[in-house]
C-alpha cells in the first residue's frame, strides 16, 4: 500500500499521511460536511492535536465553520457537477475515451439520481454521512440502476481523490461495502438448435445470416451492423471482426470493438460458408466498404436495432422464444463453443472478452456435459446384470 493511501481511522475525524510524508487531517463537522486542516504537518501528533481542537470547540459549542475551513483551500473548489463535467468528458480507461454508449449512460445517471443531491455541493463537502443518506433513499426497487448510481459516484469521487499533485477531497467518501454490484437480473436460457432453426426460417432471407453469425460466431450486434464484405476472408473462412457502431442520439458512431479483445478473427464453421457465399452474391454490394446488413432502405445505411427487431420478434415468438433478445443469440453461440470442450482461452479469444470472468459464465455448459457423464456412469452399473444375464 502507498503511503499516500495509509489512513489512520478515529473516533473523530481522519489522518491521511501523504507521499511526501506530511499528515493531512480532515473531520466531519456537527453540519454533516467535510472539513480538512488548512495546512498538511510535518508529523502526525500535529494533525491528532488539530483534530482534538476542533473536537474540543464542537463539544464546548464554540465551534465556527468559517474559522475552521478558513484557509483550507487555496483554490476554489469545484462543485461536484463542475468536476463531474470534467472528468466525464476526459475519463480514459486503459488509454481509451469512453465509448460513446458508455457516456450517455453516465450522463443519464448524473442528471437524473446523483445531480439532484450532490450536484450543487463543493466537492469535498460532501461527507460518507451525506452519501449514505443518498443511498438509502436511492430508486427503490431498481437495484441495477441503485448498484451504477453508486459505482459511478464512488469512481467520481476516487478520481477526486487521487488528483496530482493537490487532491480535491482527503478521502472517497463513498464506501458502502457491495453498493456497487448486483446480481445478474436476465437469467439466459440459451436457445435449443431446434429453436434457432425456426427462429432463422422466419426470417427474412436477408436477415438470416446475421442471426445464424450472431449465433454460430458469438458475434455481438455492433459487430454484426457494421460488418462490410472486406471483413470476410474466402480463402480461411474467417470473420475479420475490426469495428462496431453503436446508435447515439439519432447517429451512427463507429469505432473500435467493445475491448482490445474485442478486435479478432473468429472461424466460420464450415457448414455456414456456403451461406455467407450466397449471402455476399444476393444482398451486399461489390464494393469492400458495402455493408453485409444495411437498413434495407439504404444499402449505405447502418441496421438500427428498432428496424431489426421489427422481423425478428415474429421470428422469436414462431419458435416460443418471446423471451430470446437479440443478444441472446450470442450467449446461445457461447454455450455451443463451450459444449465442444473450448477452454476458457479458447472461449475468451473467440467471444472477444479480455477477462476470463465474462467468458466463464458459459463454462456452465461444460458442467452439463460432466453431469451427463455421471448419469452414464451409474447407467453402466444398472445395464451389467442384464448383460451377464444375456451371455
Amino acid at each position: 500500500m502507498s503511503r499516500a493511501k495509509a489512513r489512520t481511522r478515529r473516533s473523530f475525524g481522519r489522518i491521511e499521511r501523504r507521499d511526501n510524508g506530511r499528515y493531512r487531517a480532515a473531520y466531519t463537522g456537527p453540519d454533516g460536511r467535510l472539513y480538512r486542516a488548512p495546512v498538511t504537518f510535518d508529523a502526525k501528533d500535529d494533525a491528532v492535536a488539530w483534530l482534538s481542537a476542533r473536537r474540543a470547540e464542537i463539544q464546548m459549542e464554540v465551534w465556527a465553520p468559517e474559522v475552521a475551513a478558513r484557509g483550507a483551500r487555496k483554490r476554489d473548489v469545484p462543485t461536484f457537477r463542475a468536476y463531474a463535467a470534467v472528468w466525464i468528458e476526459t475519463r480514459k480507461t486503459k488509454g481509451r475515451e469512453l465509448r460513446p454508449t458508455t457516456r450517455r449512460q453516465y450522463r443519464m445517471l448524473l442528471d437524473k439520481f446523483i445531480l439532484p443531491t450532490f450536484g450543487d455541493e463543493p466537492i469535498d463537502r460532501i461527507s460518507s454521512e451525506a452519501v449514505n443518506a443518498w443511498y438509502d433513499g436511492l430508486a427503490p426497487g431498481r437495484e441495477t440502476i441503485r448498484a451504477q448510481s453508486y459505482s459511478l459516484l464512488r469512481t467520481i469521487f476516487t478520481s477526486a481523490a487521487s488528483e496530482r499533485p493537490h487532491p480535491w477531497i482527503p478521502y472517497n467518501p463513498a464506501h458502502i461495502r457491495g453498493a456497487g454490484s448486483t446480481k445478474r437480473a436476465h437469467h439466459v436460457q440459451p436457445a435449443s438448435l431446434d429453436e434457432l432453426r425456426v427462429i432463422v426460417e422466419a426470417l427474412p432471407d436477408r436477415y438470416k445470416l446475421m442471426a445464424l453469425l450472431a449465433a454460430w460466431c458469438a458475434m455481438r450486434f455492433g459487430e454484426l451492423a457494421e460488418l462490410r464484405r472486406g471483413d470476410i476472408d474466402l480463402r480461411t473462412n474467417r470473420v475479420k471482426i475490426r469495428r462496431g457502431v453503436v446508435r447515439v442520439e439519432g447517429r451512427f458512431i463507429v469505432g473500435p470493438p467493445k475491448s482490445d479483445a474485442g478486435s479478432r478473427d473468429v472461424a466460420i464453421p464450415p457448414h455456414l460458408v456456403p451461406l455467407v457465399k450466397d449471402h455476399l452474391k444476393k444482398f451486399t454490394a461489390p464494393r469492400r466498404d458495402a455493408l453485409l446488413f444495411p437498413a434495407s432502405a439504404d444499402e449505405n445505411l447502418h441496421l438500427a436495432p428498432s428496424t431489426l427487431y421489427k422481423v425478428y420478434d415474429p421470428a422469436r415468438k414462431a419458435a416460443g422464444r418471446e423471451d430470446l433478445r437479440w443478444h441472446d443469440l450470442r450467449h446461445t453461440g457461447a454455450v455451443l463453443a463451450a459444449q465442444t470442450g473450448a477452454t476458457l482461452a479458447e472461449l475468451m479469444g473467440r467471444l472477444g472478452h479480455s477477462t476470463p470472468g465474462a467468458a466463464m459464465r458459459y463454462q456452465h455448459a461444460a458442467a452439463d456435459r460432466d453431469a451427463e457423464i455421471a448419469r452414464r456412469l451409474s447407467a453402466l452399473l444398472t445395464e451389467a446384470p442384464d448383460r451377464m444375464a444375456n451371455k
